[in-house]
């Protein structure tokens, strides 16, 4: 791999750049790749955005690396303040909150988030919860979707397991319709809902009636891989571009944050040999 930007590199950098500067962003628990997505950012073309950690709710933390889990205190170091959760509720429901990431076991067309249960009719699988991201996709101002698992193979019987579905089982958190049709705003909700979806086969934007659409591939994905690995059809864009490296420094940036690799802990197995450049 060496003398090629990773596609884990490459993840994090399109997350980054959906961030802009002077905006307040939460990150939640859980992802490394969003994690350095926002210290990217921060410490590159957003050095105004307000940075609200997932684990401690600290303002604009420094962390010198990557800890293995995102509930530790080293993530918190350096921090100018810290919310508590209350607050950083009241933050979105007064429309402060700019940005949030989330993500899915299922993630329908209309970018809406299950991490409840699979099986809408028959419980098969409890999921963990939504942690307040019910709450906070209703309020916050715009939404970055990501999954490493868009990839979807076929089993032995010819089935697929699906990540991007065109009907999530339960939605937890929501996008921008409702399972009967109806838009947030006509629920009296104030967030923008989903503008962007980074996935380990391509890049996706919402159009104006709030349809997920494919804008952007990787070097060895096709518009083919990614229609087989989604249950529903997504729009596309005009133009289907290559999704941009990051450039040198900040794939220098992500090595020295992140010198164990533990992003590479939520791609796939194949995934991360996967290699730009």
């Amino acid at each position: 791999m060496s003398g090629q930007v990773t596609l884990g590199e490459t993840m994090i950098a399109a997350i980054a750049r959906t961030i802009d500067d002077g905006t307040a962003a939460f990150h939640g628990f859980g992802s490394p790749l969003v994690q350095l997505a926002l210290h990217v950012a921060k410490r590159t073309h957003a050095p105004d955005l307000v940075l609200v950690a997932g684990a401690t709710y600290g303002i604009n933390p420094n962390p010198p690396f990557l800890a293995p889990t995102s509930n530790d205190w080293v993530m918190d170091r350096g921090s100018e303040a810290a919310l508590d959760i209350e607050e950083l509720f009241d933050l979105a429901a007064a429309g402060r909150m700019d940005r949030m990431f989330l993500s899915g076991l299922q993630i329908d067309k209309w970018g809406s988030c299950n991490v409840t249960r699979l099986g809408a009719n028959e419980l098969k699988l409890k999921l963990p919860g939504g942690g307040g991201g019910c709450n906070l996709s209703c309020d916050v101002g715009a939404m970055t979707l990501w999954t490493a698992a868009h990839r979807a193979p076929a089993n032995d019987q010819g089935k697929r397991r699906y990540r991007l579905v065109e009907k999530c089982d339960f939605i937890t958190n929501l996008g921008h319709r409702t399972l009967d049709g109806r838009r947030p705003a006509e629920l009296g909700h104030r967030g923008g809902g989903p503008d962007s979806l980074v996935t380990d086969l391509g890049v996706f934007d919402f159009d104006d009636d709030g349809h997920m659409r494919l804008t952007g591939l990787y070097s060895d994905t096709s518009v083919d891989d990614v229609m087989e690995s989604t249950q529903f059809e997504p729009k596309l864009a005009d133009d289907v571009a290559t999704i941009p490296l990051p450039e040198p420094e900040v794939v220098e940036l992500i090595r020295r944050l992140d010198p164990m690799r533990i992003h590479e802990r939520e791609l796939q197995p194949g995934d991360r040999k996967r290699g730009f450049g």
